[in-house]
């Protein structure tokens, strides 16, 4: 197989350089297209790279346990409990949130789809994260218990996870998303001491017996020792400090270039044959490759790299499971231990809170079935993201200038908006999929007309204005000269907006507001390539040569006031935040339909629990997906779930003395 790679790779390398000093044919110069390049050098349904070659494999000897009802059982709300129960117990937090529902998520299959065609096979190291317990049970692209392969086209498109969309996270299903079971077996480094990651979803787990309670399976690891008197669980358990530190989110919530056993596309025209490197590295917009793994998501280094992380830390932990202090507050239905104030909710919750609410509409009721208040739990997390992005950042708007109108001669005003992130990560962070920030800015008359706005929202067509002035807080990554423009490509030859997760090599803006403290160079990255802001903001260093970045934008905003305009006037700023844009949900559906995508039935046929009678059934997934975004709520077929609208996080006035 890899001799097979190697000649296919290397006749590849002999028509690019035929190419290079000879006409040719436009099928042939369309092999620099990335989508080309890809497809000759991963043939459709032949494994020829390892995705996932770090951390521990499939094949455990200890089975991952599900939720239900082996965490269920004690961990979530029961009858008798205080009303408020679902608010603390770590299994009824953790159901609501996007990491127990990973595997439910329509828009991460619909991507999926589209990665998979971008590059054959590397479904595997999207699915290592969002099924960690069907990665890992083999029931992905590797076996992991001594047979070949499982079938890599299907493997990758998650068409062998056992279960259904709807169905309870039991012994029977895959959908469980990032479990309770594999968290709290995650270790920080392998078996044999060997070093831990903090990236692409390259986990240690735990598969020897529990030493620390006599034998049985491996050791539940958790943040209490039990040596203040406290009772200690029923289960095999142990203390680990890696659970109470940042590093452990780091694993999926830093994404790198795929590491491959092979060689990096990139570097077939450089480095030859190297055995290993990143799938995709660095190019700066001049073309400057960088030979640095290209990083797709960075929330991890960007909370290192600011003041949260530096000592006294505040955690990841520290907002995302914050200490309950309910007085009524324990970890388990048998009350044995009061934890107030020392009971982490398992939330997990960030700025999504479109997504939950389709995974309650669309599986809510068979998620039910098991009688866990699934639906209260996805209700609750809704809630939760909305208080959280209330917190997020804080909203100073001033009139900075003004000149009054006359009945016979136009005004003018400047204001200012200052936006500051309370965050401990870029305002947005993570992967750029249409998720974005932005300042609508109005001032209004004193009769309350509309004199100006920047940043305006069309919520009937999902359309954001980019007027010239307004602020937009977002990262959009591309893939360079792939249109012929010598630039970081970030639409197709229409003018459409692309999002090509697993081919992006470069970055044509990152906008986002910086954290606190935040320094983008490091001692292994002194350019700061991992973490930079690129372009369209400036962010100034807190002082001249210090490296730290301030973490506010000042947005400055100028117009003309008409003669005749009633006064006082009020300038009014509100920040929004919206999961998935117009231009990312129309690229899931655009991909599926040119590239003949086939519908979900299809592409699983024969897969376990299949046909499936939820999801997308016999559309595509990115049908589906943009059905669930685009169609009316009230729709017969198929209801939709309002466009993702965007969610407001702040609002801050000023208004004129006449």
């Amino acid at each position: 197989m890899r001799l097979r790679f190697l000649f296919e790779s290397r006749r590849f390398v002999l028509t690019f350089l035929a190419c290079a000093f000879a006409p040719c044919a436009s099928a042939q110069l369309a092999a620099e297209h990335w989508l080309g390049v890809a497809k000759q050098l991963a043939p459709a349904g032949t494994p020829t790279l390892d995705f996932t070659p770090h951390g521990t494999q499939p094949g455990l000897i200890y089975d991952i346990q599900p939720p239900e009802p082996q965490c269920s059982a004690c961990h979530a709300t029961a009858g008798g409990d205080p009303p408020t129960s679902a608010e603390f117990r770590p299994f009824s937090a953790w159901a609501g949130s996007m990491m127990a529902n990973a595997t439910r998520d329509p828009l991460f299959f619909a991507a999926l789809d589209i990665a998979n065609n971008d590059f054959a096979g590397v479904g595997d190291y999207c699915l290592r994260c969002h099924t960690p317990r069907g990665w890992l049970m083999g029931h992905v692209v590797k076996s992991g218990f001594g047979d070949p392969p499982n079938d890599q086209t299907t493997g990758a498109a998650a068409c062998l996870l056992n279960g259904t969309y709807d169905a309870p996270d039991d012994i029977n299903s895959d959908m469980g998303g990032v479990t309770c079971h594999f968290c709290h077996r995650m270790m920080p480094n392998g078996p044999n001491g060997e070093p831990g990651y903090t990236d692409s979803g390259n986990a240690w787990v735990d598969d020897l017996s529990c030493a620390n309670t006599g034998g049985g399976p491996p050791c539940r690891r958790g943040p209490y020792a039990y040596t203040d008197g406290t009772a200690p669980p029923p289960h095999e358990w142990m203390y680990s400090e890696y659970h109470t530190e940042s590093a452990i989110c780091g694993t999926c919530h830093n994404v790198t270039s795929p590491d491959t056993t092979a060689f990096a596309v990139e570097r077939i025209f450089t480095d030859g044959f190297d055995g290993g490197s990143p799938l995709k590295t660095l190019k700066l917009n001049d073309g400057t490759n960088t030979g640095h793994p290209f990083p797709i998501e960075r929330t991890f280094s960007e909370w290192q790299q600011s003041q949260y992380g530096q000592p006294p830390e505040t955690t990841c932990q520290n907002c995302h499971m914050p200490e309950s202090e309910d007085p009524d507050a324990t970890a388990c239905s048998y009350r044995i231990n009061n934890r107030t104030g020392n009971l982490p909710v398992h939330a997990f919750v960030g700025g999504n809170t479109w997504v939950p609410g389709i995974i309650l509409g669309e599986y809510g009721a068979g998620l039910d079935s098991s009688g866990t208040g699934r639906s209260q739990s996805l209700a609750q997390t809704i809630d939760w993201a909305r208080a959280l992005l209330g917190t997020a950042a804080s909203l100073d708007t001033t009139i900075q200038s003004y000149t009054p109108p006359t009945s016979s001669s136009p005004g003018s005003m400047a204001v200012q908006v200052v936006v500051t992130n309370l965050t401990g990560h870029k305002l947005p962070t993570g992967y750029a999929e249409g998720r974005r920030m932005w300042l609508d800015v109005q001032v209004r008359d004193a009769d309350g007309g509309l004199v100006f706005e920047s940043g305006a929202y069309d919520s009937t067509n999902a359309v954001l204005t980019q007027d010239a002035q307004a602020r937009v807080y977002e990262t959009l990554q591309g893939i360079w000269n792939n249109l012929g423009s010598g630039a970081c490509d970030v639409e197709d030859g229409g003018g459409a907006p692309v999002f090509h997760f697993i081919l992006n090599d470069c970055i044509a803006k990152d906008s986002r507001i910086p954290p606190l403290g935040f320094t983008p160079a490091t001692a292994t990255d002194p350019n700061g390539y991992d973490l930079r802001p690129v372009g369209a903001i400036s962010y100034p260093e807190t002082s001249a040569g210090s490296g730290v970045l301030v973490n506010y934008d000042t947005a400055p905003y100028t117009l003309t006031i008409p003669a005749g305009t009633a006064t006082p006037l009020t300038a009014t700023a509100r920040l929004y935040y919206q999961t998935a844009s117009n231009d990312y949900m129309a690229f899931l559906r655009n991909e599926a339909t040119d590239n003949s995508f086939p519908a979900e039935n299809n592409l699983c046929t024969g897969g376990p629990d299949r046909p499936f009678i939820v999801g997308p059934q016999d559309r595509t997934r990115g049908e589906y997906a943009f059905e669930l975004w685009n169609n009316a709520p009230d729709d017969t077929q198929q209801p939709g779930y309002g466009k993702s609208p965007p969610e407001l996080m702040q609002t801050g006035s000023a208004t004129t003395s006449r």
